[in-house]
């Protein structure tokens, strides 16, 4: 059997054999997704795949002398909802911090732990329909887990662009704190002047408080940069989405917390 691999697949290839076409050994029992994985794709990466141009599922045994070609997920990529549910939610592995806290800059419900094992994640992910976002290709084979996706890129801004590009999600930016994920909500300055440093008092007058955890936000320092960060993410999103368009939302101020 040769399977053809599109472009964007090979990172997943050993380096030293990543041609696009490969000739793989075909006991006639073994289903098609089982021979793509065992070339190093993971599952929830592949797209169409499809038999002299038609589209065969991964539980297909094609004929031995078969070409298979195999293409990426489609971007944008649907995320199936539950009823009453607007919007995507992310669960990401202890190795995407920052990511987390960028995600929830932009309103996005991300759900993140430094210290929770493969088998927890893919437990909590299959629980509350979270897609589960890791750089760990072991993960994504899990065969319990309901929704992964593999996130390129070493920086957290390349990262983050390729989680934008992928989901092409709708935006709140300031809506979530990025330190719990619970939602911002606007606070009359004389509730929090006891939580705050006589400078900060002094310099301004708007706040938001996490509904959750209690975290002040005001605009700080940080202001100016992470506004870039939105402005920059709500453009990626759009020429994402056709005829779509990036941040819908607002909340109460920028934070003063690390992204």
């Amino acid at each position: 059997m040769r399977i053809r691999i599109a472009d964007e697949l090979l990172m997943f290839l050993p380096a030293t054999r990543r041609e696009s076409a490969r000739r793989v050994a075909y006991d006639g029992t073994s289903t098609l997704g089982h021979l793509v994985e065992s070339l190093g794709v993971p599952l929830p990466e592949v797209g169409p795949m499809t038999v002299r141009g038609e589209r065969v599922a991964p539980s297909a045994r094609p004929d031995a002398g078969e070409e298979v070609l195999v293409e990426a997920v489609p971007r944008p990529q649907p995320v199936p909802l539950e009823p009453g549910q607007a919007a995507p939610r992310f669960l990401l592995d202890v190795h995407l911090g920052t990511l987390a806290r960028r995600m929830r800059l932009l309103g996005l419900d991300t759900a993140y732990h430094n210290d929770m094992d493969d088998p927890a994640l893919v437990v909590q992910a299959n629980e509350e329909r979270r897609v589960l976002l890791t750089q760990d290709r072991g993960l994504l084979r899990r065969r319990a887990l309901w929704f992964g996706a593999y996130v390129r890129g070493s920086r957290p801004d390349d990262q983050l662009r390729d989680l934008l590009e992928r989901f092409a999600p709708v935006l709140a930016p300031w809506t979530r704190c990025t330190a719990c994920n619970g939602p911002l909500a606007e606070v009359d300055k004389r509730d929090v002047e006891r939580d705050l440093e006589a400078g900060t008092r002094r310099s301004y007058d708007v706040y938001g408080r996490c509904v959750d955890c209690g975290q002040v936000y005001w605009r700080g320092a940080h202001g100016g940069h992470l506004e870039e960060i939105v402005r920059d993410a709500a453009r990626v999103v759009a020429d994402a989405r056709p005829g779509g368009n990036g941040a819908t939302g607002t909340g109460p101020t920028p934070a003063t917390v690390s992204e």
